[in-house]
C-alpha cells in the first residue's frame, strides 16, 4: 500500500501542475487532447487482447469503446480550442450611474484545482484512465490524479503511460497526470481527505460513492463528489404499444442481456399496463430470455453479487421467473433472468426496488395507470426512464410523463435505455441516489462544467485581465456584454 508521505507527494506535484496549467491556453490544451486521443489509437490492438483477458469483454465491444474514449477526447479538444465554454460576461462600468456609480465586472468559468478520478470496473477505457472524467477534468484546466480500478490494472496503467508520454511531448507541465495503482479503501480514503484535492469523480456502487461523499463533506473545506452510483431505469410500457408491435419483447430482452446486463442504464424494471395482449407479450419476453445464453462477467465478484442479488429478488413474495437461461458453466458468468410481480406486491416490498447489476429485469404488472404512478413514486431517482407507446397513447400521457421526469436525468420515448450518446445534449445523471448532484453530467461536454467554479473581476487593469475578459476579445469567443450575445470586442 502507498504511504502517507508518498500519497502526498502525489497530491503536492498535482496541485504545482495545476497552478501552472490552469493558465494553459485552449489551443495547447485542445492539441495535448487530441495527442492522447491519437496515442490511445496507436496502441489500440494492443489494448484490446489485454483488456480482454483482464475483463472477459469482447474484442468488438472494447474496439468500440475504445472508439468512444477518443471521440470524448477530441470533443473536448474541440470545445476548448473554441473556447466559448468559458461564459464569459462582461458588464460595463457606468461611473455617471446615480446615486452610486457602477463598477466595471467580469466573469468567467474557472478550474477548480486536482481532481481525483476514481476508475469504473465496467468501462476499462471510457469511464477509466483516460475515459469522461479525466477528459473534461483536463479540459477544464485542473491536474487529475486517477486511481486505477483493480479489475483491469495493466489496461489502465498502459493508458496512463500514453497520457505521461503525451503530456510530456505536449509540454504540458510535469504531473498534470498521475496514476495510482494502489487498490487499497485507505488510499482512496486519503486521496478525498487530503486539503489539495478539491473535487472527486466517481462511478460505481452507491455504497462506495456515499463513503466518499460523506468523507468530502467531514473535511474541514468540504469538496464536491460526483458520484455515478447506479440506477434501475424503470421502463414503462403501454397497453396498446403491446398489441401493435410484436417485436418490443426481443427488442426489450436483447436490451436486457446486452454486455450481461453490466450497463449502469440496464434496464432493470419493466412497468406494464393490463390489456390485451398481456399474456403473449409475457410469454415471449421470457422465451426470449430463456433463448440468451449466460455471459462472462467482469470478475467473479460481480458474478456472485449479481447471482445473489437476483436469487433474493426472486425469492420475494409475489415473484414469479417467466423466463431464464441455461445455467451457468462457472462462477464467473450470468445467468439472464426475467421474473414479474404485482404492482400492490411491488410497492410493499422496497426489497424489489433495488438495482440487480447483471442480465436481470423485473416486470411489474399494474391494473390501472394511478396504480403505475403509485408503483413508480415508490423509487427514487434514475438515470433514465422510457416510456413504449403509439403515437396516440402517448399524446394522452403528459401526466405520466411529468412524473417521470421527476425520477430521472433523461427520459426515452420507445427506446431502450441502453446506449449512451456522447454528445452536449447528453444528460447522464439524476436524482439521488443515481448520481450525487442531479445538475451535472458525466456524458458530454458538459460534463466540464463539474469541475470549474465562476469568478469575478470587479474594475481590473486590463493587463491584468484573462485573454477571455480582455476589451479587444483577442480569442474571438461568444460573449455576453452588457446583456447581449457578441463577439464583438468592447467599445471604450
Amino acid at each position: 500500500m502507498m504511504g502517507p508521505e508518498q500519497l502526498d507527494n502525489v497530491l503536492q506535484q498535482a496541485a504545482q501542475a495545476f497552478d501552472v496549467y490552469r493558465v494553459v491556453g485552449g489551443a495547447r490544451k485542445a492539441a495535448f487532447l487530441e495527442a492522447i486521443a491519437a496515442g490511445i489509437e496507436a496502441i489500440t490492438d494492443e489494448l484490446v487482447p489485454l483488456a480482454q483477458a483482464e475483463t472477459h469483454l469482447p474484442e468488438a465491444r472494447l474496439r468500440g469503446e475504445i472508439g468512444r474514449t477518443t471521440g470524448q477526447l477530441r470533443a473536448f479538444a474541440a470545445l476548448v480550442a473554441e473556447g466559448h465554454w468559458v461564459q464569459a460576461t462582461i458588464d460595463t462600468a457606468r461611473p455617471e450611474r446615480k446615486p452610486l456609480a457602477k463598477p466595471d465586472l467580469r466573469k468567467m468559468l474557472v478550474p477548480l484545482g486536482p481532481v481525483v478520478v476514481f476508475g469504473a470496473s465496467n468501462f476499462p477505457f471510457a469511464f477509466s484512465t483516460a475515459g469522461g472524467d479525466t477528459a473534461s477534468a483536463l479540459a477544464a484546466g485542473c491536474s487529475v490524479i486517477v486511481k486505477s480500478h483493480p479489475a483491469h490494472p495493466r489496461t489502465s496503467a498502459r493508458v496512463a503511460a500514453v497520457i505521461t508520454t503525451v503530456a510530456r511531448a505536449t509540454g504540458m507541465p510535469a504531473d498534470v497526470f498521475q496514476h495510482i495503482e494502489d487498490s487499497s479503501i485507505e488510499v482512496g480514503q486519503q486521496l478525498v481527505t487530503h486539503p489539495v484535492t478539491q473535487a472527486v469523480a466517481f462511478t460505481g456502487s452507491q455504497q462506495g460513492g456515499m463513503a466518499l461523499y460523506r468523507l468530502a463533506a467531514q473535511r474541514p473545506d468540504p469538496i464536491p463528489v460526483f458520484a455515478e452510483m447506479g440506477s434501475v431505469n424503470p421502463v414503462v410500457v403501454l397497453p396498446e404499444i403491446i398489441k401493435t408491435n410484436t417485436a418490443l419483447p426481443t427488442i426489450l430482452a436483447a436490451s436486457i442481456v446486452q454486455g450481461v446486463g453490466q450497463f449502469c442504464t440496464n434496464p432493470g424494471l419493466l412497468f406494464i399496463l393490463r390489456g390485451d395482449g398481456l399474456g403473449g407479450f409475457l410469454t415471449a419476453l421470457g422465451d426470449a430470455i430463456h433463448n440468451s445464453a449466460p455471459g462472462t462477467m467482469l470478475h467473479t465478484g460481480i458474478a456472485k453479487n449479481y447471482s445473489i442479488k437476483k436469487a433474493n429478488a426472486t425469492a420475494q413474495a409475489g415473484v414469479e421467473v417467466l423466463g431464464t437461461a441455461m445455467n451457468a458453466h462457472d462462477d464467473t458468468q450470468g445467468v439472464p433472468t426475467v421474473a414479474r410481480v404485482h404492482a400492490r406486491d411491488f410497492i410493499r416490498n422496497p426489497a424489489l426496488h433495488e438495482e440487480v447489476f447483471g442480465p436481470f429485469s423485473l416486470v411489474i404488472t399494474c391494473d390501472s395507470i394511478d396504480e403505475l404512478r403509485e408503483a413508480l413514486a415508490a423509487l427514487p431517482g434514475q438515470l433514465t426512464t422510457s416510456l413504449f407507446g403509439t403515437t396516440a397513447e402517448l399524446g394522452q400521457q403528459a401526466g405520466l410523463v411529468a412524473a417521470l421526469q421527476k425520477r430521472c436525468g433523461r427520459m426515452i420515448f420507445n427506446g431502450v435505455p441502453t446506449g449512451v450518446e456522447v454528445c452536449k445534449a447528453m444528460q447522464h445523471g439524476g436524482p439521488f441516489p443515481a448520481t450525487t448532484d442531479a445538475r451535472f453530467t458525466s456524458v458530454g461536454t458538459d460534463a466540464l462544467y463539474r469541475f470549474v467554479r465562476p469568478f469575478s473581476y470587479q474594475d481590473a487593469p486590463e493587463a491584468l485581465l484573462p485573454p477571455e475578459l480582455r476589451n479587444d476579445n483577442p480569442q474571438r469567443i461568444l460573449r455576453c456584454i452588457d446583456n447581449k450575445w457578441t463577439t464583438e470586442s468592447v467599445l471604450a
